[in-house]
């Protein structure tokens, strides 16, 4: 069925017309069979008499609906305009037809058989294109919603949600019981008490408070009847606002971090993502954290022969195992906890179950931290990235993905240089490979991208956990700017880029325009019905003030070290030429990083973190709490 109205809606204006105007002929036929029936009390025996008539009126329908445009409405949408328009056009259709076939057989016709016929073709022609149109809606809507509120907002809310083809009204709710039963634009109206009940029998997406007038300690009675049944709640003005463009999102309706981003995303290249998932077995390491998460929900879908989670948190491995096993078949999951500094644990899971493809997420990320934990940070970031390829290559991975960072570019911090150090292990590794297998048995690629909305080290849920105590809100600088990504969508870019991967590339994804986070800032609060603090009126709400940078911190980011990148088949998906060093001297160099770390020198890694990192420029000195404090430094 879904098959036959995807084919009928693809059509052109042109088929979908003359498929109309055939139904008509078709329904006006039997209208007047039926009227000669009725007329005569049997069934009507069709003969030259009928046939003339027919004929006649055939050729006087096609010019009068025109002129009252029945051919020109979308049926999708009928209303009563449409449909007071097929009682004028099909009356004068009955006049002009009894008056030119009376005058044709010399003799008039009975009445009352025109007016079966008159009665007859608009309640067969009304009935269904409404029929159509109420089919058409059910299949193309995309979310039922309640209207909360059957006063004047709430019913004009209903009118122009008539014509949406993405929010369908099911019903309204309404305290007041003398409306209570009653149908307000052919919509009924119901008790609060109904709304749990409503909400799960006819999958309810979102509940729209269409009352204007209410404080917000109704608004916050009205949320907290709803308690926790799984919809979004919108509170909306009143439709004279709406049409103005004034249109105010209050701090009731969940933020879509999405929707900052200000582009739609693209769609995927399916045999991309299939390549390196399908019916094969694939690791994500760092699976419990915002990308390795997403990275699984996205590598389920595709339907891999089993996907292992790898991850050193407990709680966050639970968290993401007992998501996935709700959505997914939990015989295509194993959960292992693990850390990627344990090269032996890595290693026997990728044996004991024949892993094709790695995703390696696991990385200590946030700036600030990773700068008072530098020993650490480097021993996951670093020894985890190189233990991780070393354990692939000896258990014959076919594919190993890194997932990198912006801040890996000429960095300024300690994260980012650790991020850059890892890309160079596995350029350099990739090579070695290619050179010593006489081709490349494992293909080892990196993908480069910045800020992901929404994830655990954003500034998104920051903001909106400020917002939501009433600010401030804290930005570091007025001019700082960031990329900005979907986690989903940036998910969806790693995996395809890494099917197109041949050995050895750093990939980058086009992240659009950068964001000013002070900008940012603003439009979250404003998306929350509220507005910014301007201390020179003194008006406002969120008040937002400046922290400065923190250590480590740029102004912008970059996601190319050179000025060279080429174009891939994917129009989002760029490949750097980046400079890169030969095995030989960095297995020199990780062993000199090896030796510091076993004697506990933050200082010996900082420095040769300096050599090593071509650009690597920190804006401040060694700042590893544990350094500083052996040092008598000040903290």
């Amino acid at each position: 069925m879904n098959r036959a109205i995807n084919f009928l809606v693809s059509r052109s204006n042109l088929e979908k017309r003359s498929l109309i105007i055939v139904t008509d002929l078709f329904l006006i036929f039997i209208s007047l069979w039926v009227a000669f029936s009725l007329e005569q009390k049997n069934l009507y025996s069709l003969d030259s008499k009928f046939l003339s008539l027919y004929m006649t009126s055939i050729l006087i329908a096609l010019p009068v609906f025109i002129f009252f445009d029945l051919y020109r409405s979308i049926i999708r949408f009928m209303g009563f305009i449409e449909l007071w328009s097929i009682v004028k056009a099909v009356t004068l259709l009955a006049f002009i037809s009894y008056f030119i076939n009376s005058l044709i057989q010399g003799e008039l016709y009975s009445l009352t058989l025109f007016f079966f016929f008159w009665l007859l073709c608009v309640t067969l022609i009304s009935s269904i294109r409404l029929s159509a149109s109420s089919f058409l809606l059910e299949k193309f809507v995309s979310s039922n919603v309640i209207i909360y509120g059957a006063g004047a907002a709430g019913r004009q809310l209903s009118s122009a949600l008539r014509h949406s083809s993405e929010l369908k009204p099911i019903a309204f709710i309404d305290e007041d019981k003398s409306l209570q039963g009653n149908f307000l634009n052919g919509i009924k109206v119901l008790s609060p008490s109904k709304l749990a009940t409503l909400i799960r029998r006819k999958n309810i997406l979102e509940v729209l408070i269409a009352i204007p007038s209410a404080k917000r300690y109704e608004i916050s009675r009205i949320v907290s009847s709803i308690g926790d049944l799984p919809v979004k709640v919108r509170v909306l003005p009143g439709v004279a606002e709406l049409a103005q463009g004034k249109v105010s999102i209050t701090d009731l309706k969940p933020l879509e971090v999405a929707d900052l981003l200000g582009r739609e995303p693209v769609r995927a290249d399916q045999e991309l993502l299939s390549s390196n998932i399908r019916s094969k077995v694939v690791m994500v390491t760092g699976a419990g954290g915002s990308i390795g998460s997403e990275l699984c929900r996205q590598i389920l879908k595709i339907k891999p022969k089993l996907l292992i989670l790898y991850e050193m948190s407990e709680v966050s491995l639970y968290s993401i195992e007992q998501e996935l096993v709700n959505n997914f078949s939990s015989s295509d999951i194993r959960t292992i906890l693990g850390n990627v500094t344990d090269k032996e644990r890595i290693k026997e899971v990728c044996q004991t179950f024949q892993v094709n493809t790695i995703y390696h997420a696991a990385a200590y990320k946030q700036v600030p931290m990773v700068e008072m934990n530098t020993l650490q940070s480097f021993k996951n970031n670093v020894i985890g990235t190189l233990n991780c390829a070393l354990s692939a290559i000896e258990s014959s991975v076919e594919t190993f993905v890194l997932i990198s960072t912006d801040k890996a570019v000429r960095p300024t911090s300690y994260m980012g240089a650790t991020k850059r150090l890892s890309e160079l292990i596995l350029q350099s590794l990739s090579e070695r490979e290619q050179k010593n297998n006489d081709g490349l048995d494992i293909r080892f690629t990196m993908v480069r991208f910045g800020n992901v909305l929404g994830s655990s080290a954003s500034v998104v849920p920051l903001f909106r956990e400020q917002i939501e105590k009433g600010g401030p809100v804290t930005v570091t600088d007025p001019e700082v700017v960031r990329y900005f990504m979907s986690i989903p969508e940036a998910a969806e870019l790693v995996i395809q880029a890494g099917s197109l991967a041949k050995g050895g590339e750093v990939f980058l994804l086009d992240m659009g325009e950068p964001i000013k986070i002070f900008e940012l800032a603003e439009k979250m609060i404003k998306l929350s019905g509220l507005e910014p603090y301007n201390p020179e009126t003194k008006e406002g709400d969120i008040e937002i003030i400046f922290s400065g940078l923190r250590d480590g911190e740029k102004l912008y980011e970059e996601l190319l070290i050179g000025n060279d990148s080429t174009k891939t088949p994917h129009r989002l998906i760029y490949k750097a030429e980046e400079e890169s060093i030969r095995w030989k001297e960095l297995e020199s160099l990780i062993q000199e990083f090896n030796k510091a770390l076993s004697n506990r020198d933050e200082e010996k890694i900082y420095e040769l973190l300096k050599k090593t990192i071509s650009g690597y420029e920190p804006q401040t000195g060694l700042k590893d709490l544990i350094h500083l404090s052996k040092s008598n430094k000040e903290i």
